[in-house]
C-alpha cells in the first residue's frame, strides 16, 4: 500500500482512522475516497500540511445523510477557492431507464418499499435526505419528510414548553424542547454540548422566549455527584430548572416508544441539520460475522441527541395537555349576538 518513486515522491493508501501516522509525510496532495464514511477530523489535521504546501485535495463520496459531507459539499458550493459537483444519475445518463427501474425494483423487494426506495434515492439519486439502511427510524423519518412535517413554526401562545434531557459527563448533553398540542408534539428546537456544567445548560433554556415546562431527565440524574455529594436533580433546581424524572423503560421500549410518537411530531427547520440529522442516522452496528444488524447501535454523535429524543417519548403522554377551545356549532340561518356587557357597579340595568 505505499510506492516510493525514483523522484522521491510517494504513493499511500491509508485508512481515515490512521491519520496520525502522517506526521511529517509533507503531504502535497490527498483524495478521500467515500469522504462521508471516513473520520472528519482526519481531514482537520491533515490540511494545515497540505495548505502549507500549497497541495490539492479531492473528496469523492455517495451521501450517507446529512452529515459532515453534505456540511462540506454546502461550504464549498458557497467558496471560489472549492469546486463543488453533485452527478445524480440523472446527470450522468450512465444508466438506462431499464437498468434504474430493475436496481429500484431488487431494492424494494430487500429492504421493503419505503427504504428500498430510500436507499435507490440515496444510491443514484444522491439524495442527502434519503433514509441511513439500519436507521433505526429510517421508515418513521422518511415520513416526516414526505408529508410536510419540517417547516417554520411557532409556539402556541400560553402553552408550556418542555424540555426532554440525555445527560452527560464525558460526552454530550442533548436537550429537546417540544410542546403538546392539538394531538401533535412540535419540536420546537434542540441542542447538543459537552464540557460544561449545568450552569451552561440552564441559561440556554433560560435564554428561550418560551413558558417554561417540565425538564425531563433519565433516571441517572438521581445520582450523586463526586464533587459536590448532590445528585443532578438537586443541582438543577438551584438554577430554576423543573426536573421530573422520566417513566423507567428499557432503550428497545423507548425506541418502540419514539417510533410511536414521530408519526405525531411536527419539527422546526431549526432542528434540520443537527436533529434531525442525529434521529436519520441513528442506527444499529452491523456484525460482519453474521452478515446482520446487531440489535445494539452505533455510539457516534448521533446517540446523544437519538437517547434524548427516547425520553422525549416517554414522557409527552405525561405532561397537562391544553387542547384547543371548541366552539358550540351554530344552526343555520341564525346569528349569536354577544351578551350584554358585565356592569360596572352593583346598580342593575335593563335589557
Amino acid at each position: 500500500m505505499f510506492i516510493r518513486f525514483k523522484n522521491g515522491s510517494t504513493w499511500q493508501v491509508i485508512g481515515s482512522d490512521r491519520y496520525n501516522s502522517l506526521v511529517g509525510a509533507g503531504i502535497a496532495g490527498v483524495t478521500f475516497s467515500e469522504w462521508a464514511l471516513c473520520n472528519p477530523s482526519s481531514w482537520g489535521y491533515i490540511r494545515p500540511m497540505i495548505e502549507e504546501n500549497g497541495g490539492w485535495a479531492t473528496f469523492i463520496t455517495t451521501p450517507r445523510g446529512r452529515n459532515h459531507a453534505k456540511a462540506m459539499y454546502d461550504m464549498a458550493k458557497g467558496n471560489p477557492r472549492w469546486f463543488a459537483e453533485l452527478s445524480s444519475i440523472a446527470t450522468t445518463g450512465a444508466l438506462t431507464q431499464e437498468q434504474l427501474d430493475e436496481s429500484l425494483a431488487e431494492y424494494c423487494a430487500l429492504y421493503g418499499e419505503d427504504i428500498g426506495t430510500a436507499q435507490f434515492e440515496q444510491e443514484y439519486l444522491c439524495s442527502f435526505n434519503a433514509a441511513i439502511l439500519g436507521a433505526f427510524y429510517a421508515r418513521e423519518m422518511a415520513a416526516v419528510r414526505s408529508q410536510g412535517r419540517i417547516k417554520d413554526i411557532l409556539p402556541v401562545p400560553g402553552v408550556p414548553v418542555h424540555t426532554a434531557w440525555d445527560i452527560g459527563v464525558r460526552d454530550d448533553t442533548s436537550i429537546w424542547w417540544f410542546q403538546v398540542y392539538n394531538g401533535k408534539v412540535w419540536i420546537l428546537d434542540c441542542y447538543t454540548a459537552s464540557g460544561v456544567g449545568v450552569d451552561h445548560y440552564a441559561e440556554v433554556c433560560h435564554s428561550k422566549p418560551y413558558v417554561r415546562g417540565i425538564d425531563f431527565v433519565p433516571h441517572d440524574a438521581k445520582v450523586k455527584e463526586w464533587g459536590t455529594g448532590k445528585t443532578r436533580i438537586e443541582t438543577m433546581k438551584q438554577y430554576g430548572l423543573k426536573p421530573q424524572l422520566v417513566p423507567m423503560a428499557t432503550k428497545m421500549d423507548g425506541i418502540n416508544a419514539a417510533r410511536k410518537t414521530l408519526p405525531i411530531c411536527v419539527f422546526h427547520t431549526r432542528c434540520e441539520d443537527v436533529g434531525i440529522s442525529a434521529l436519520e442516522q441513528y442506527r444499529r452496528e452491523w456484525d460482519d460475522d453474521k452478515k446482520t444488524f446487531k440489535p445494539t447501535e452505533v455510539h457516534d454523535w448521533t446517540s446523544h441527541l437519538a437517547d434524548a429524543f427516547r425520553y422525549l417519548a416517554m414522557a409527552w403522554r405525561n405532561v397537562p395537555v391544553k387542547e384547543p377551545e371548541k366552539k358550540p356549532p351554530q344552526p343555520q340561518g341564525s346569528v349569536v349576538l354577544a351578551g350584554p356587557p358585565p356592569p360596572r357597579s352593583t346598580t342593575r340595568i335593563r335589557v
